[in-house]
């Protein structure tokens, strides 16, 4: 997915704070937000299935149009952790663990969540919170954020250290949304869910799963309600608040369902148990039908190098689902372990054809020409996606492997530099460019593009060494 998010028309509600209009600015949440996933980057283990990546972006996507945001340039951060966990920060970042969608059983209470997020960034609840502590220091705070998020997200003490100190403390307690903030992110969030087509009902659904989960795990509650307080009151307030909407029957998107069997495998505590847990999901009544638990399955077989089996599986789901990208790919994944990469190429290629500029398919492809040794083409299929998805550093990463195999040693040190420049090490991206800068002859066109660069990165980091 590319950084940014679609516009849309707001649908009518209050303008609460703005921009410029208090003491944090839009800059300033935009610098905090930048610092925020340099930490993320850094610490947080991520998710960097393109196909789990591409179906958080749509459903982002959904949900956009339909929110009352000033600021619509949204990063999304997908962290690699099995527990229940969103947030959003200053900056329009918007977090999401992938246990999020082992414990939402539907696509609309996975919705509500992230309609959730949304609405505290529309009516800017966190920042409107560090405008009342009336810092004059946005970046210290950010910091400060950064570890907190961190600590929740990864469940570990990564971030205790960014976090020590009083004032720390204060901040880490305004991550905890206050009862008014979160009655008026979920009216707000029921909103955005109607308007985008899906059910409201979710979200209360959502909530009782959580308090559920909080009721199971006795003093070790979700990290999401430590920073969401959830009580029946609320719970039973959303409940009535959703049933005031129309009623009307939603399905669920297919593709939820799947991506959901996927991340299930990838959580599970071996490719064997993955196997046999779907398989046991298989023997129950009208099982043969879910089309989910049969990719699974095969998902499950691939990550336990049962290739044929999982071959069969989906080329059965294809025979029914031609066009289903989700199928395309994954068949492709199983040629490419099979080492089978003509066949992988060709589906790949077709499917691509009529999906111009598909994530999944040309991150697919990429893989293809890797394997297959052939840095040029793959390094061709990871400039389109860094062009449309700067803000991913581990596809600067792929480039720059993809530019070693083809020996261009300038695409190398130009990769890498936006690569440190993500993970906020901008004297290693300055040394980069120059680098490249050296190997590339006086006056042409492409040294021009990399001194622009250069300057820009230089000029961040004066910047940064008079803050």
């Amino acid at each position: 997915m590319s950084g940014s998010a679609a516009t849309a028309q707001e649908i009518g509600l209050p303008s609460i704070g703005g921009n410029g209009g208090g003491l944090i600015s839009g800059q300033q949440e935009s610098d905090i937000g930048q610092q925020v996933m340099v930490s993320i980057r850094r610490s947080a283990p991520r998710i960097t299935d393109p196909l789990v990546y591409d179906y958080l972006s749509a459903i982002i996507y959904k949900l956009v149009p339909s929110a009352p945001l000033d600021n619509r340039d949204l990063t999304l951060a997908l962290i690699d952790s099995p527990a229940i966990n969103a947030f959003a920060v200053p900056g329009g970042i918007v977090g999401v663990n992938g246990g999020l969608f082992l414990n939402a059983a539907t696509e609309q209470q996975f919705a509500s969540v992230l309609a959730h997020e949304l609405a505290h960034l529309s009516q800017r609840h966190f920042a409107r919170r560090l405008e009342q502590q009336e810092t004059s220091a946005p970046l210290t705070i950010a910091g400060m954020i950064a570890g907190i998020v961190l600590s929740a997200v990864t469940q570990s003490d990564i971030g205790i250290a960014a976090i020590a100190g009083t004032q720390a403390l204060a901040i880490q307690n305004m991550l905890a949304y206050s009862r008014l903030h979160e009655q008026e992110a979920d009216r707000v969030g029921l909103d955005i869910l109607a308007v985008a087509g899906m059910d409201p009902r979710g979200m209360p659904e959502m909530f009782e799963i959580m308090m559920r989960q909080n009721r199971l795990q006795g003093s070790s509650m979700p990290e999401y309600l430590s920073t969401h307080p959830l009580t029946q009151n609320r719970v039973a307030d959303t409940r009535n608040r959703a049933e005031q909407y129309p009623e009307k029957t939603i399905r669920d998107g297919q593709e939820y369902h799947l991506v959901r069997s996927r991340l299930q495998v990838h959580y599970a505590p071996s490719p064997e148990i993955a196997v046999e847990t779907f398989e046991s999901y298989l023997n129950k009544p009208d099982a043969q039908n879910n089309e989910a638990i049969r990719y699974g399955l095969a998902v499950a077989y691939l990550s336990n190098n049962q290739f044929e089996k999982a071959a069969r599986i989906i080329n059965e789901l294809l025979a029914s689902n031609p066009g289903r990208i989700t199928l395309q790919v994954t068949l492709a994944e199983i040629r490419i372990q099979e080492n089978r990469l003509d066949e992988a190429r060709a589906l790949l290629e077709d499917a691509l054809s009529r999906n111009p500029g598909n994530y999944p398919i040309t991150s697919t492809l990429a893989d293809v020409e890797i394997a297959a040794g052939k840095g040029t083409q793959a390094a061709e299929y990871l400039k389109q996606l860094t062009r449309r998805m700067p803000q991913q550093e581990y596809l600067w990463l792929r480039l720059a492997e993809a530019e070693g195999m083809a020996r261009n040693i300038v695409g190398v040190h130009r990769a890498r530099a936006e690569y440190d420049a993500l993970m906020g090490d901008l004297e290693s991206a300055q040394r980069q460019l120059r680098q490249a800068q050296e190997k590339l002859p006086a006056g042409s066109a492409q040294r021009q593009v990399v001194s622009e660069r250069l300057g820009e990165i230089t000029s961040r980091l004066q910047v940064r060494r008079n803050s």
